[in-house]
Parts: structure tokens; sequence; C-alpha cells
């Protein structure tokens, strides 16, 4: 019953993930390079978008209509302060419709869409729902909504990052990279090149990026998907291909990846410290949780990151990528043989 019950969760977390990404990808198709308004900054300095909103609101009603509301418990990174403002309401109406739009193309991926066009209060509610205390105990859901929002306003890499976690561990998780190629070649090329390359291409063309991987404790196995594009329908038994992380053992050969920013972690310690260890090619910098899912297809072979001083990192920001007993993302480190 519990291998069931868990099957079902994370099916429902990856049609879930699926239909957050394509939101995001309207989002960003509008965004760069205009509609600035629809871009908001917090109190860290850290942007936010319609997209973060409307992630939050969604995830949340749909995994409500699954397993009930009084089931389902949400830690997740956003709430709905700025939208509540007077002044913020074209953006609230952004967020209205934006929503709106997507839970209309629920059944697409095989889940419920709302009886009803669902009005301010009620998306406020859902956003505002997300506020698990998490803890040690218990069972919640983490969802980082659009992590690296800066790289999403640039038009680049970000992820949508689902996760549930039970008694303390991460027992799924769910990584949505819209703009993560489904073949590791295609990294060389840059992300504008693959906007023009799907404009060109036809409806069933292979230069149609993004993917979604995900994994359940215990399995031992971690999967991949495509992206359902506006001309396909969710099919998770034709479509979804296991994953492996990298062999490469010897330090010479691996890759590591990084932030983009320099803000977010030293590139220069980053460097000296992986010349003293070996490491001889070039980093793989991406933004956001990409860097577990690069390291997850074997993409790369180590995520290396040192934050400022003061910086505390979030449960969100790593919760869908890294966990135990091959989640997404197993800790390969001690695979790699430093020094003499």
């Amino acid at each position: 019953m519990e291998e069931g019950a868990r099957a079902r969760e994370l099916d429902v977390a990856v049609r879930v993930v699926q239909m957050a990404c394509s939101l995001c990808q309207r989002v960003q198709s509008g965004l760069v390079g205009r509609n600035r308004e629809q871009i908001k900054v917090k109190e860290d300095d850290s942007p936010v978008t319609v997209a973060d909103w409307g992630v939050q609101a969604v995830v949340s009603l749909l995994l409500s209509e699954c397993f009930g509301s009084e089931n389902v418990s949400i830690l997740a990174e956003e709430d709905a302060h700025t939208l509540s403002r007077k002044d913020a309401t074209t953006l609230l109406e952004s967020v209205i419709s934006t929503v709106n739009e997507c839970l209309s193309e629920a059944p697409k991926y095989g889940l419920k869409c709302p009886l009803k066009h669902l009005g301010a209060q009620e998306i406020l509610d859902a956003i505002n729902s997300c506020n698990s205390s998490g803890g040690s105990k218990g069972r919640f859901w983490v969802l980082d909504p659009v992590d690296g929002t800066l790289g999403f306003v640039r038009g680049d890499q970000y992820a949508v990052a689902l996760a549930l976690i039970e008694d303390g561990e991460v027992i799924l998780g769910v990584l949505g990279c819209p703009n993560y190629p489904m073949r590791k070649e295609w990294l060389n090329y840059h992300h504008r090149y693959y906007r023009l390359m799907t404009t060109l291409s036809p409806p069933s063309g292979s230069w149609h990026k993004g993917c979604v991987m995900y994994a359940c404790k215990g399995s031992g196995e971690a999967w991949m998907q495509p992206l359902v594009h506006d001309f396909g329908v969710y099919d998770q038994q034709s479509s979804a291909r296991m994953i492996h992380v990298s062999s490469i053992s010897d330090p010479a050969f691996a890759t590591f990846c990084e932030p983009v920013e320099k803000a977010n972690s030293s590139h220069s310690f980053t460097a000296g410290l992986a010349h003293s260890v070996g490491l001889r090619k070039q980093p793989l910098r991406v933004h956001s949780m990409v860097k577990y899912a690069a390291i997850a297809r074997g993409d790369a072979e180590i995520f290396m990151k040192f934050a400022r001083a003061g910086y505390k990192e979030k449960i969100w920001d790593h919760a869908a990528g890294i966990a135990r007993d091959h989640v997404i993302c197993p800790a390969r480190l001690d695979s790699f043989q430093f020094g003499s």
C-alpha cells in the first residue's frame, strides 16, 4: 500500500511540474526584453515574477485537488504579500490570468481542472497556504516555484523544483528544467539558438528542448522525460528514459558545476580549489538547480559552491535535487581520490 501511494504521489508530482514548466515557458517568452513590470524585487534583492507566484498557486491547487487539502502541507519560497498591496492590481491580474490559463490545460496532463474561473482571493489563498513550518517529523512538500529567477528573466536556465519530505528525508524529487536540452551535445549552443530552431522546426522536430527529471527513494533509479509542448499530450510511459550519473572517477576528466553569478559563489576560490585537486576541464556554469540535473544525467560530476559570508541556504534550493539513496542526484565526491 505504501509503495502504491508513493508511486501515485510521484506520478502526480511529475504531471504537476510538467504543467508548471508550461506556465513558466509562456511567461518567459513574453518577459525577455519586455513586460518588466511583471518583475519585482524582494527584500533580499532577488527578483520575483508572475511565474513564481503563478507556479506556487498552481502547484498548491493541484496537489490539494489530487490528495485533499487536509492531507497537503507545502513549504514554499513565496508569499502573496506583494500581490495583496493596493498598488499591485495589474500584477495580480496577470497572475490570475496566468494561473487560470494554466489550470485550463490540466486535462492534457491527466489532471482535473477547476469547474470555474478562479478569482483573486482563491489564488492568493493558494499561494499563502504554502506556509508549512517543515521540521524533522511528518510529511510535507517543498517547492521552489522558479529556482534561478535571475536566469529566468534573462531567458536562460532555471528550474521548477518539487520534493516530498517524510520525517526529515526526501522521499521523492522532481526537477523541471524548461531550458535544459535533452541531449548533452546541445549544451554547446546558446539558449537563443534553441528558440530560433524551435521556431523553424516542425512540431515534431528534435530541437524542442526542456526536460523533467524525477526519482523516488529506494528505487535506485532516476528518470527523464521531455517537456510536453503545445502540440503534445502527457504520456509518461512512451517518453521517459532512465538516466545515470557519470562513471568518471579521474578528476582530470571530470567536469564541475558552479553558479553563474560571482555574487553567489567565489569563482576564483573555486578555480584554485579545482586546480589543486586535479580538475582540468572548464566548469559548467548554469543558473539554479539545473546543476543537479547535469550531475544526475552524467553531464558533469561535481557541484561546487562557496557562498559569501552570512548567506543561508534554503531548503527549497536543494531538496528536489539532492537526497540519499539515489533520489535524483546521489553524492559522488567520495569516488574521487584527491591529492597524493
